[in-house]
């Protein structure tokens, strides 16, 4: 059985192309984890998190200290025993246990991850970042023209300028691309209500978390009175909150990440009961690296049928795999005997912090 013979740890600045405007922080850079490990056989895997102030209870702060300390009990354990070991830790790390899994996962060759046998097209969605509606439809063009058919606009900061800002994405994509709306947990039940009385449906694919994550009372309420289907996320890490999200009236999607079910094997687990409960899924974190960005994917193309989210290796200034991430038309194109590795100059450029680990027995 394969043994971790060494682990090495970073946490990057990756600046943004422009700021990213979420509920409660607006970001200029990413403030990414990233793991590599290395296996007895000289096979190597990464996993990265970014953990986002307001949606999770981490901070990025107590996740370097776990991924340091688990980092150092797991180097000379085989591959089971280490995923193992972080399995108890799941529900209060989620991102800093993705980061270790994920690296394991993919050092073992996880099947998710296999190349296709021909190019594949993973097609993505982008979001609308404009905070002025003037600025919005010389943006929405850019992105038609760039071959994006879906389009996201975050708000949950004031009923009145998301509606402006929505009304300005709808005029500019009208018959082009699909909307996705997404709240960010951003209203209050009574706020949730009133946009769902005056929001117009026009072109919305989907309305995306109006309330806090743990407010199950008022998302429900939110979904029955929405004029189109509710997408939960926040919401919903474990296979239960899948179960209980097909029970919600108007309720018609849950968004995954890799980051929520803490590596490629629970992601499919959970891809699948989506399917299973007569719900659909959409797939992707748009606050990431090529690293995560690459690894959402490959699941996508097993798993989805409408516009991935995982396009946050877009909107960042550089990229952390040597091999660049195909995009091409709207889309992620996957390609045969693709297999990224790490371009370890650019991840020590962006380097703030960094540690090694290695096993006694790859030492001696």
């Amino acid at each position: 059985m394969t043994r971790i013979e060494d682990i090495t740890l970073w946490r990057l600045r990756v600046p943004l192309i422009r700021p990213y405007h979420l509920t409660g922080v607006v970001l200029s850079d990413l403030d990414v984890l990233l793991a590599e490990a290395c296996d007895d056989e000289g096979r190597k895997g990464c996993g990265e998190a970014v953990i986002i102030p307001h949606y999770t209870t981490e901070t990025t702060e107590e996740g370097w200290g776990f991924c340091c300390v688990r980092a150092a009990e797991l180097v000379g354990e085989d591959t089971a025993t280490a995923k193992l070991a972080l399995e108890p830790h799941r529900l209060n790390f989620p991102h800093a246990v993705t980061v270790m899994q994920v690296a394991i996962e993919m050092m073992e060759g996880h099947p998710a991850l296999e190349p296709p046998s021909e190019p594949t097209r993973v097609p993505l969605l982008m979001a609308v970042m404009s905070q002025d509606p003037g600025d919005i439809p010389s943006e929405v063009e850019s992105h038609l023209k760039n071959g994006f058919k879906t389009l996201k606009l975050k708000g949950g900061w004031d009923i009145e300028a998301d509606l402006k800002r929505l009304a300005a994405v709808q005029r500019a994509a009208a018959g082009a691309a699909a909307i996705r709306f997404d709240a960010n947990q951003g209203y209050t039940k009574e706020a949730a209500m009133e946009l769902m009385r005056r929001i117009v449906p026009d072109g919305i694919e989907s309305i995306e978390q109006p309330c806090a994550a743990n407010d199950w009372e008022a998302n429900t309420a939110a979904a029955a009175a929405a004029p189109v289907p509710l997408k939960l996320d926040e919401s919903v890490y474990e296979l239960a909150d899948i179960d209980r999200a097909a029970k919600v009236d108007g309720c018609g999607y849950v968004k995954m990440m890799l980051v929520k079910r803490n590596g490629l094997t629970r992601l499919q687990e959970a891809m699948e009961r989506i399917r299973a409960v007569g719900l659909s899924s959409v797939l992707g974190n748009g606050a990431s690296t090529d690293v995560n960005c690459w690894a959402e994917a490959c699941v996508a193309r097993h798993t989805i049928n409408n516009a991935g989210e995982m396009n946050g290796f877009l909107k960042n200034r550089e990229q952390l795999w040597r091999e660049p991430l195909k995009f091409e038309d709207g889309a992620i194109v996957l390609e045969p005997g693709f297999r990224p590795t790490l371009n370890h100059e650019m991840v020590d450029r962006l380097s703030v912090t960094k540690e090694h680990f290695a096993s006694s027995a790859g030492d001696s």
